[in-house]
């Protein structure tokens, strides 16, 4: 007898973020599966277990998941943001491509959460505004070179992009490398935005243009937005500025 599986996000971080969704499916799930400071996120009640790892072992996690939901139970796999966007979605459909038969038979279900990017766009005005893109600046899955080519090749294009992973210990030099590769191709004056732990308590918002951008002022926890040729910031005096991408754009194609 399958079972289900509900891959759910949990959103920035913020309680009130987390969509109905979301909480109707981790109230009728039994066990659930996801990096400890996700799981800390949902007050579950005695009769739900939860299994925690470590954040770099999404693919384990996802087997385990699925095997669990083959059996019959009901399953609910947490990540933070939205879980299609760099999370654990991608990884339990990798798991269940070549996994074992009966996992295809499992009732999967993806529930749609509020990402990083949006979060922190939200909170400086409207930086998304037109087209744009997302970025992992993490090379654990795909070489630097491919990142590098992305990032040339969306600058060219026009594109706002915003940064996932921008820095670890293990990676400290990348953000300041994705910086001198934006720098040969946007003007200096384009605005970089550095969001935080958007929507939680220890929040950190800062709006700087992309000379003055440093990787010191990201850490893990930080969606880094850079705008376009085309995005603007709006001074307002006594207030913090805003910034836009205009819903239409003069670059020549």
């Amino acid at each position: 007898m399958s079972g289900r599986l509900v891959i759910v996000g949990t959103g920035p971080g913020n309680p009130e973020q987390t969509t109905p969704e979301a909480l109707s499916a981790i109230a009728a799930s039994h066990v659930f599966f996801g990096y400890s400071p996700y799981l800390d996120r949902l007050s579950l009640r005695p009769d739900q277990r939860r299994v925690a790892s470590d954040n770099r072992e999404e693919l384990a996690r996802a087997k385990d998941a699925l095997h669990t939901a083959a059996s019959g139970e009901q399953v609910c796999v947490v990540s933070g943001g939205d879980p299609g966007v760099f999370a654990m979605a991608a990884a339990v459909l990798e798991a269940l491509e070549a996994g074992p038969p009966a996992w295809r038979s499992v009732d999967l279900v993806v529930v749609p959460g509020i990402t990083a990017m949006l979060a922190v766009a939200a909170r400086v005005g409207a930086p998304l505004g037109h087209d744009f893109c997302a970025i992992s600046l993490s090379d654990n899955l795909k070489p630097w070179t491919v990142i590098e080519s992305r990032l040339r090749a969306v600058a060219g294009a026009g594109l706002v992009i915003a940064l996932y992973n921008p820095i670890s210990k293990a990676r400290p030099h990348q953000l300041g490398t994705a910086f001198a590769i934006l720098r040969e191709i946007l003007p200096w004056s384009t605005p970089v935005i550095f969001g935080r732990a958007a929507g939680r308590p220890d929040e950190a918002i800062s709006i700087v243009t992309l000379a003055e951008a440093r990787p010191e002022q990201a850490d893990m926890a930080t969606c880094v937005i850079i705008g376009s040729p085309e995005t603007r910031i709006v001074e307002r005096p006594g207030l913090p500025p805003l910034v836009y991408s205009p819903r239409s754009t003069g670059l020549a194609p």
